[in-house]
Order: structure tokens, then sequence, then C-alpha cells
């Protein structure tokens, strides 16, 4: 998590970046702490010590699952918590200076708890309105309270516990770690789109996360423009092609249609070489561009592979639209006809986008779904389906 964290940092994501490196550090602090690894050999001293660091974990933690499940946001909100909890901290230190050590300890662990049971309660009460990320703060919190009833029973008793404790204790932890990173990438991952839609505006496409149909002619000029400095490189051009898009929507409705068109997309991306940009191809398909196409067989497997990789069935979920309905799933099969077309000659984006998309679209009535345009004959042929690994 902290080396996530420093990757979204390195990407301008502060904020994400922040909440990801302190959700690793004081949870790792806290359990370091409480297994006994702290070079300190006096038990006062130790139990003294992690009576500071429960406080400071748990009023951390509890912060920052707020501000997960979105109740930080108001001005006024966000100085009332933040005033209440370190209320609470201040005063949870105060009073374990009052007590012996131990008894320190026992005190932050209760507040440490107390917080997470908060946080579940808070957790519960969020998702039941209808926030569905606040379910897997849910599960956070719920495998936070095992893990934390778990550590805090090893700090009291550091050789009674047996083992399944240690075990619970551990398993618990991962769970707990493993939802709060899956909370903070859905909010990374929505950060990444934002900032694409704001760099690009109108040539993103929301639904399939790639440049719009609009952006890709600008796409294709700019590899000709390319080209024309390094006439050795040709220019690659793979467009696919889906046939039974219209179909679908006729049958199930629009929102079958975008789900279909944000798999194949999903699908394409996973399999799209990084050296190619990828982008929309009017309403049913999409364009690969490449400005330097010398490897002709590794083009050749990347049209065999994406042909086999889109034409696998998908499971789509239909309704009929209306708030009452409950959605019913259906698989789906998309037909897929992938055009290969690597060219030397500097053509007119248009031409050129024309010419691989009907290529793709004569691909429908090949056996192996694979168009290209053979130089030596300067026909439009079938790639053959030899290699299917």
């Amino acid at each position: 998590m902290l080396a996530g964290a420093l990757a979204a940092f390195a990407q301008s994501h502060h904020r994400v970046a922040l909440a990801a490196a302190l959700s690793a550090l004081v949870s790792g602090l806290f359990v370091v702490g409480y297994l006994g690894w702290l070079p300190i050999a006096d038990p006062d001293h130790e139990a003294r010590l992690l009576a500071h660091i429960g406080i400071f974990s748990a009023t951390m933690l509890g912060l920052m699952l707020l501000g997960e499940l979105g109740l930080l946001r108001e001005r006024d909100s966000r100085r009332r918590v933040f005033a209440a909890m370190l209320a609470t901290a201040a005063a949870a230190v105060a009073a374990s200076w009052m007590v012996a050590p131990r008894q320190a300890l026992v005190l932050s662990s209760v507040m440490a708890i107390t917080v997470a049971v908060t946080g579940l309660l808070i957790g519960i009460r969020s998702a039941q309105r209808g926030d569905r990320l606040a379910w897997l703060a849910v599960f956070s919190v719920a495998s936070m309270l095992v893990s934390l009833g778990g550590v805090v029973w090893i700090a009291l008793d550091r050789r009674g516990v047996p083992w399944p404790v240690h075990a619970a204790s551990a398993v618990a932890g991962m769970a707990y770690l493993t939802a709060i990173g899956a909370m903070l990438w859905q909010r990374y991952s929505y950060l990444i789109e934002l900032r694409e839609v704001r760099s690009q505006g109108p040539r993103y496409d929301p639904i399939t996360r790639m440049q719009s149909s609009a952006a890709t002619g600008h796409m294709v000029t700019q590899a000709f423009q390319h080209q024309a400095h390094h006439p050795t490189r040709p220019v690659l051009l793979i467009a696919v092609s889906i046939g039974n898009l219209y179909a679908l929507e006729n049958l199930h409705g629009r929102a079958a249609l975008n789900h279909a068109l944000f798999v194949c997309a999903s699908r394409l991306r996973r399999c799209a070489p990084g050296d190619m940009e990828v982008g929309r191809l009017f309403d049913d398909g999409f364009l690969l561009v490449s400005r330097d196409a010398r490897e002709l067989e590794r083009l050749v497997k990347l049209g065999r592979l994406l042909a086999r990789r889109l034409s696998q069935p998908l499971t789509l979920a239909i309704s009929d639209g209306s708030p009452q309905a409950q959605e019913r799933r259906t698989e789906w099969v998309a037909q897929i006809g992938v055009g290969v077309l690597a060219t030397t000659v500097h053509a007119q984006p248009t031409v050129a986008i024309g010419k691989v998309r009907d290529m793709s679209r004569t691909a429908w009535s090949f056996a192996s779904r694979v168009a290209w345009h053979d130089q030596a004959s300067d026909m439009i042929a079938e790639l053959p389906a030899s290699d299917t690994r």
C-alpha cells in the first residue's frame, strides 16, 4: 500500500497518496508495537508507549474512515469532528498518565475499540442509505475489530495467547488492509478518469474510457505526420468492428449496449501493447494506431488475439428501465471483425480510416475474423487463423 501511495503521489494525486500512506504506516506502527517488536526492554515503558500508539492510531484511522465515507466534506462538520476527536485523544492521553502503565494500555485499547465500533455503526448507517462504498467500509472495520481484539490480547499476555488467535488476527488484519486498499483504489481510479475528462474534454469517451470517435482522426493525422519524418517506419492501423451492437440495442436497450461496449473496451485495452494508441471508431468499433509497424509477425499475432479475446462470451445485465424491474442476465457474444493495415504511403487520415474500417467489416464473413492488406497482390485477404495459442 505504501508503494501504491508513492505511485499515486508521483501522478500528483496527493490526497489519495496521503490517505494510503497513513493507512499503511499507522497500521504497521500499531501492529509492530503491540506485537512487542519495538526495542524496549522495560515492560512499563513499553506499555506506556503502546498506550500512546493506540490512541494515536485510533484517532488517525477513525478520521480517515470518516473521510472515505464522505462525512468530512462540509467545513463545519469537519471542524466539529476534528475538534471532538482531538479532544477525545487529549483526554485519553491525560487519563493514561493518571493510572499505571498496564492500565493505560487497557484504556487506550478500550478507546480504539470504541472508535472502531462507532465507525462500524456509522458505516452501516451510510450503507443503508444507499452508499455502496460504505459496505466495503463496514467489512474493513469489522475485520479491524477482529484483528484489534487479537492484537490487544497479545500485547496484554505475550506468552499465554494460543496460536489460533495469532492466525485469526493476521487474517483479519490482511482483510482490513485489502478492503482499505480497495476503497482507496475506487477513489484513485475516479481521479484518474476525472483527470482524463478535464484534459481531453469532449475528446474523451466515458463509456469506453478511450479517446472519442471525434478525436480518432486527429490521432491518425499525428501518426502520418510522424511518418513524414521517419519514412522507413510504416504506420499501422487496426480497426475492430462489432457487427451485432445495433441488434443488441434493439433487443435489450441502450444500457445493454453501453455494458457491452464497456466490457469490449476493457478487454481491448488489456490486449493492446503499450506503444499503441487506442480510440473509438464511430459507434460500433475501435481503432488502434502504431507509428512503427516493422514487426509484422507481432502485428499478425495481435490481430488474431484481438479477434479471439473480444469474441469471448460475456454476461450482460438486462432490465426494461423501470425502477421496480429486476435485472436479468443474458449471455452475449460480440460479432468481431478485425482489419489490419500497415502502410508506408502518406495518405489522408479519413481515407486510411475508411479503408481499414471496411476491412474490419469485411472480416465478419471470414472464419478467422481478421482481414489484412496483402501488399504483394494489393488486395484485401483473410488472415488465416493458424496460430490460435
